[in-house]
């Protein structure tokens, strides 16, 4: 007869782990569990003090962001993002101004992959592979065939204030503004409910600085581009 000797594995169970009383929470107490999340995402370039500026595009709710700003920053925003191992997927009316970059990731299907305007087929994110459309379709870009949804995140690109930003700024999470005219900012100003200074500051923008703004919130960043995105992409601009 054999004797079961303490701390061997039960038959096909494995080990006998520590006795501890149960953990356990009411079912009105399971909302107020949370995990403490940091400032994870893309480095979107510095603070006013120096400090790494966070994005966090990639998300399990729907998000849309407008940036009426340049081609530079869209671009240097796409490696970046794809980078973290989004899928980025370009809609656009002039792929050869986005073929260098595409190559540089690798090649059609290699993680940035360019689609004719109207032309994206459905994408299938999922946490595991999550989605980053970057629409760049002109002034007047026509409705997306691909909707921001959980894990697959729409950047629509303006090159300037055009008759559509605002509703398009209406609807987004967020809001990115570059350099534009004084009339411009009066305009975005009001949209966004900046003050005073912010909006003066934005027709002074030098290339590169991008107010990042919701209705609540707003941080000027400047994308400090590295050695191989300047190789790249040459130096920031504000227009192409």
């Amino acid at each position: 007869m054999s004797v079961p000797v303490p701390g061997r594995g039960r038959r096909g169970f494995g080990l006998t782990g520590p006795r501890r009383p149960r953990h356990t929470v009411r079912p009105g107490q399971l909302a107020s569990l949370a995990l403490p999340v940091g400032d994870d995402g893309v480095v979107i370039g510095v603070d006013g003090g120096g400090r790494p500026a966070v994005l966090g595009v990639i998300r399990p709710t729907p998000y849309d962001v407008t940036l009426i700003g340049g081609l530079w920053t869209a671009q240097v925003l796409a490696l970046r993002m794809a980078a973290t191992g989004a899928r980025i997927v370009v809609e656009t009316g002039r792929p050869t101004a986005w073929e260098g970059l595409v190559r540089a990731a690798g090649g059609d299907g290699c993680g940035i992959a360019l689609h004719e305007v109207g032309r994206v087929p459905p994408q299938g994110p999922s946490a595991g592979a999550p989605v980053v459309v970057v629409r760049d379709c002109g002034i007047r870009p026509p409705r997306g065939r691909l909707a921001s949804a959980p894990w697959q995140s729409v950047v629509t690109l303006l090159p300037y204030l055009s008759p559509v930003a605002a509703g398009l700024m209406e609807k987004s999470s967020l809001v990115g503004i570059q350099r534009v005219s004084p009339d411009e900012a009066a305009q975005i100003g009001h949209l966004m409910g900046l003050g005073p200074e912010e909006t003066r500051a934005l027709s002074t923008l030098t290339d590169g600085v991008t107010l990042w703004c919701t209705r609540r919130d707003r941080q000027f960043v400047m994308i400090r581009a590295t050695d191989a995105e300047s190789g790249l992409l040459g130096s920031a601009r504000r227009m192409d």
